[in-house]
């Protein structure tokens, strides 16, 4: 991994477990649980000048992350729900980039965003506990992605709270 990769993914790509067992199909809900309160203590001491700090060059401020992270896993819940509603739907992708260079990305407060992760993941987490083994074998079909499943859905936003975490200690000193 180059330097400029070594700061996109500072825990690394994503790479999901082909198979999991329930138990650790659990440690990615625990993971996607406690990500809320661990980005709100990541950034709680951070200054003005910290969250207008890009974690690399050319990359998303910490304001950004933190709307971006709000923003993206408001869209990974709804895929569930879509993907326990419906028979492999097609879901609808947003332009990420451009989402966090609007005004309330670049310059709002980042304690709305926390909140939303906040309530959103009691929900989100409350409804993965309540799905079974079989359920997380239900798909959905990204247009960029291809057909993914529950199970690979669920590492995917594990890993993605604990990527951006990792953004934000680049410029906390926390990494």
């Amino acid at each position: 991994m180059n330097d400029l990769d070594a700061l996109r993914f500072p825990i690394g790509p994503f790479r999901p477990h082909e198979t999991m067992t329930s138990q650790e199909r659990s440690a990615f809900i625990d993971e996607i649980e406690a990500f809320p309160t661990n980005l709100r203590e990541a950034v709680s001491d951070l200054s003005r000048e910290e969250l207008e700090t890009p974690y690399r060059e050319g990359g998303w401020t910490v304001r950004q992350v933190v709307h971006h992270v709000a923003d993206s896993h408001l869209q990974g819940y709804v895929r569930f729900k879509l993907a326990m509603t419906e028979d492999t739907p097609t879901i609808r992708t947003y332009q990420q980039a451009p989402w966090g260079e609007t005004a309330d990305s670049r310059t709002g407060p980042v304690g709305p965003s926390l909140d939303i992760l906040e309530a959103l993941h009691k929900r989100w987490v409350f409804f993965l506990r309540t799905l079974s083994d079989e359920d997380f074998q239900r798909t959905y079909l990204h247009p960029d992605m291809g057909e993914l499943s529950l199970e690979t859905t669920v590492q995917l936003y594990a890993w993605h709270g604990e990527h951006h975490l990792a953004h934000v200690g680049l410029v906390s000193g926390g990494a």
